[in-house]
C-alpha cells in the first residue's frame, strides 16, 4: 500500500479534528497536513499529542490567498493525494462578512491550492444549499432556482459552485444534514440546530410530570450524528471512480420538534408529550414580519433561541441519498435512529454546553462549590462576610491591600477547613484590579459571585468640607468607581458564561440622605444607580445585582464618630449574614426597617423628614478629627477604642435562614427586603 498524503483545512474543528483522527487510525503510514493559523498552533499542539508525529502543522490562514501558505513550503510538501475542505463558518447567526471570508473566500483558496498540488479536492458542504426548496431535492440538484434565506445558505452555495466551476479540478463534495454530537458519547462542540431550543426544554421540565404537554407539528429538519458524518466522508473519500460525485449524508427519516422532545424527555425529565397541534398554529409566529417580527424576536432572545433560527426553523426540502448509498453499500456505515442516541446528547449539553449550567446550585447548598471574591475582605463586613460564605462551602478570593491581615483571614478560613485565597489588590488602581481578575481566572477558571464591599467613609459636616475636596474625590475612587472596576473586569467573563451576581455593600443612609455624610453617601447611591442600570442591559446575561441598604456596622471604620451617630450599630456578624443572604436569594435590594420608614417619610412627609434630619445633624455634632481637634485633645466620650471583628455567629446565619412572621410579610412588598 502507498502511502498517502492529506492536508486538511479546519483539521482543529469539531469534524475536521476527527476526519483526521480517522484518517490517521485508517493506514498508519498516512501522514496529514493541518492547515492552522500561527495564533493557533497551541490548540493544535494539544490535539498532536493524541495524533502521533504524522500529523504535521501548515502555518496558514484559511482567508487569504494560496492559504497564506508560501509556494515554496507547497513544494515541500511532495505528492499530496487529497485536499479535505473542512473549514467554514458552520452558524446561521454569523454576519455575512464573516461567512463570506471563511466560505467563499477560503473555497476560492483551497481550490487553487488542490490545483497546484494536483490533488483530489473533498469539499465538506452542506444540505443548506437547498435552501427553502419545496420538494425533493437529488445529489445531482443545485441549482434550481431555490431560495437562500441566510448569509450561511447563500455562501454554502456560493462555494460550492465554485467547486463545481472548477477547471480541472478532481472533486468530491459532500452535503451533511445537521450535524449533532457523537452517538455514542454525546459530545459536541457548539450550540447548534436543535441545541437552539434545549434550553427552552430545560425550563418545561420545572412544569409538573402530569401536566398535559402539546406541541405544534413543525420544526421539521434532518439530522445526523458527527462520527457516522466523519465515517462516512473518509470512507467514500477512498473509494474508486467517484470523483464528479455528490453525496448526501443524511439521514433516511426527518424529524419534527414532537420527535425531538420525545428523544429526550425522559434524561430531561420533561413531562409526556400528550399529543400534537397543526404546524399551521406555528406559522403566524414563526413567518411573523415587521412590528410583531420585532417582538417575536425579543421573545425568542428571552428564551435563549437567536432570532435567525426560527426563520429556518422548518426545513423544506426533502433529501435523497441514492449515491451515499451506494458508495457506503457494505461498509456497515448507516445513520442511526434519533431516538437511539439522543438522551446522550442531552446529557452532554447538560454537562457542557447548556448556557445556564452556571447558574444550578449545588445539591449540598447554594453556595458550596461557588467563587467568590470579596474587596475589603481585611477587616470588619469583609472579613466577617469571607468567614460566613465560606462556611457555606464556597472557594474565597479575598482582595484587600493589607496583605498580612489577608493572611491570618486565610489561615483561620482553612483552620476551619474552609477554602481562600489572598490576592492583594488595590481597587482604586485599574492596573491592580485587572491584573488580580486575570490572575484569579487564570488559576481557577471562573468566578461566579462578586461582593463589592471596600469602602471608605467620612463623617464631616460640609461647612467643614469646602476646602476638602479631595475628601469627595477619595471616597470616590474606592466606593464608586472602585467597584465599577471590579464589575467592569469581570463582566466579559459573565457574559461568557451567562451567569454572575455582584452584591454592593451599601448604605441606609442612602435612604435616609443622612446628614454629615455628603461625601459617602452620594458615592454609595452612585453605586446603587449604577446596579439598576446595568442590571437592565445584563439582564439576559443572567448578570444580577443586590444593593444592600447596610445599617451602622460595629467595624473600625466607624470607630472615630461611633457614638455620634444616632443609631446603633450592628455586628460585622449580622452584616456578613445579610450579604450571605444577598449570594443566596439574590434580591434587587435589601433594605431595613429604619431605612424603609426613611424611604416612605422623604415621599409622604418630605418637610417633616428634612426637619427630623436637620435636628439630627444640630444634635450630633462633628467627630474632633472632622473637627481639626488631634485625638489625644478630644473628649473621652469621643475616642473609640477599634476591636478586631469576631468569627460570624453560626446563629447569625442560622436567623437568616428562618425570618421572623413580620419580615416574611415585609418581604411580600415588592421592592422591598428587610
Amino acid at each position: 500500500m502507498t502511502r498517502m498524503r492529506y492536508v486538511v483545512t479546519g483539521g482543529t474543528g469539531f469534524i475536521g479534528r476527527r476526519i483526521v483522527s480517522e484518517i490517521l487510525a485508517r493506514d498508519d503510514r498516512s501522514e496529514v497536513w493541518i492547515l492552522v493559523r500561527r495564533e493557533s498552533l497551541s490548540r493544535f499542539e494539544r490535539l498532536a499529542k493524541q495524533w502521533g508525529e504524522r500529523a504535521k502543522p501548515l502555518v496558514g490562514d484559511l482567508t487569504a490567498p494560496g492559504l497564506g501558505v508560501p509556494a515554496e513550503v507547497l513544494a515541500e510538501l511532495g505528492t499530496v493525494d487529497h485536499v479535505v475542505h473542512c473549514g467554514a463558518v458552520y452558524d446561521v447567526t454569523a454576519d455575512d462578512e464573516a461567512q463570506r471570508a471563511t466560505n467563499v473566500d477560503g473555497t476560492t483558496a483551497v481550490i487553487d491550492v488542490a490545483l497546484r498540488l494536483d490533488a483530489t479536492l473533498h469539499h465538506v458542504s452542506s444540505i443548506a444549499v437547498a435552501g427553502t426548496f419545496p420538494g425533493e431535492y437529488t445529489e445531482e440538484d443545485f441549482d434550481v432556482a431555490q431560495n437562500l434565506p441566510t448569509p450561511y445558505h447563500q455562501t454554502k452555495f456560493e462555494a460550492e459552485m465554485l467547486v463545481r466551476a472548477a477547471t480541472g479540478l478532481r472533486h468530491r463534495i459532500y452535503r451533511p444534514a445537521v450535524v449533532v454530537g457523537d452517538s455514542h458519547t454525546g459530545e459536541m462542540d457548539k450550540i447548534d440546530g436543535p441545541y437552539y431550543f434545549f434550553g427552552l426544554l430545560a425550563k418545561l421540565a420545572a412544569l409538573p410530570k402530569f401536566t398535559p404537554m402539546v406541541l405544534p407539528d413543525t420544526g421539521r429538519t434532518n439530522i445526523v450524528p458527527v462520527n457516522f458524518v466523519v465515517d462516512a466522508v473518509v470512507s467514500i473519500m477512498h473509494a474508486p471512480d467517484r470523483d464528479g460525485q455528490t453525496f448526501h449524508l443524511t439521514s433516511p427519516k426527518s424529524i419534527h420538534l414532537k420527535h425531538i422532545y420525545r428523544g429526550v424527555a425522559k434524561e430531561a425529565g420533561l413531562p409526556e408529550l400528550r399529543g400534537s397541534l397543526p404546524g399551521a398554529m406555528a406559522t403566524p409566529f414563526l413567518k411573523a414580519s415587521g412590528r410583531a417580527k420585532i417582538l417575536r424576536n425579543m421573545a425568542a432572545t428571552q428564551l435563549g433561541i437567536p432570532a435567525e433560527v426560527l426563520d429556518v426553523v422548518d426545513l423544506a426540502p426533502t433529501f435523497t441519498s441514492d449515491n451515499a448509498t451506494e458508495a457506503l453499500r457494505g461498509s456497515g456505515i448507516r445513520v442511526p435512529e434519533f431516538s437511539s442516541y439522543a438522551p446522550l446528547l442531552w446529557r452532554y449539553w447538560a454537562e457542557h454546553l447548556d448556557p445556564d449550567r452556571a447558574r444550578r446550585d449545588d445539591a449540598a447548598g447554594p453556595l458550596v462549590g461557588r467563587h467568590v471574591v470579596i474587596t475589603g475582605a481585611s477587616s470588619g463586613i469583609g472579613r466577617a462576610s469571607a468567614i460566613a460564605v465560606a462556611e457555606r462551602g464556597a472557594k474565597v478570593f479575598a482582595l484587600a491591600r493589607n496583605a498580612e491581615a489577608l493572611d491570618d483571614l486565610i489561615a483561620e478560613i482553612r483552620e476551619s477547613g474552609g477554602d481562600a485565597y489572598a490576592f492583594t489588590c488595590d481597587v482604586t488602581d485599574s492596573a491592580s484590579v485587572d491584573h488580580t481578575v486575570k490572575d484569579i481566572l487564570g488559576q481557577f477558571g471562573h468566578v461566579d459571585y462578586l461582593v463589592n464591599n471596600a469602602g471608605r467613609s467620612i463623617r464631616r459636616s460640609v461647612s467643614a468640607s469646602t476646602d476638602r475636596l479631595h475628601d469627595y474625590e477619595r471616597v470616590m475612587a474606592v466606593n464608586y468607581f472602585g467597584s465599577v472596576r471590579m464589575v467592569l473586569a469581570l463582566l466579559p467573563h459573565w457574559r461568557e458564561r451567562r451567569f454572575g451576581h455582584v452584591v454592593n455593600v451599601s448604605s441606609a443612609g442612602v435612604q435616609a440622605s443622612s446628614p454629615k455624610y455628603s461625601a459617602y453617601i452620594p458615592s454609595k447611591a452612585a453605586l446603587d444607580a449604577f446596579a439598576e442600570v446595568v442590571g437592565t442591559e445584563t439582564l439576559s446575561d443572567h448578570i444580577t445585582f443586590t444593593s444592600i441598604h447596610m445599617p451602622l456596622v460595629q467595624t473600625p471604620m466607624i470607630a472615630p464618630s461611633r457614638r455620634l451617630n444616632p443609631m446603633p450599630a450592628i455586628t460585622a456578624e449580622h452584616a456578613a449574614a445579610m450579604v450571605v443572604r444577598g449570594l443566596v436569594d439574590k434580591p434587587a435590594r435589601i433594605d431595613t426597617p429604619v431605612g424603609t420608614l426613611a424611604d416612605v417619610g422623604h415621599y409622604f412627609t418630605p418637610r417633616l423628614s428634612r426637619r427630623v434630619l436637620h435636628q439630627l445633624y444640630l444634635g450630633y455634632p462633628d467627630s474632633a478629627a472632622a473637627r481639626g481637634i488631634a485625638a489625644s485633645e478630644s473628649a473621652p466620650s469621643e475616642r473609640e477604642p477599634t476591636r478586631r471583628p469576631k468569627r460570624p455567629a453560626r446563629a447569625a446565619v442560622a436567623k437568616l435562614r428562618a425570618p421572623g412572621p413580620l419580615k416574611r410579610a415585609v418581604r411580600l412588598v415588592p421592592g422591598v427586603h428587610w
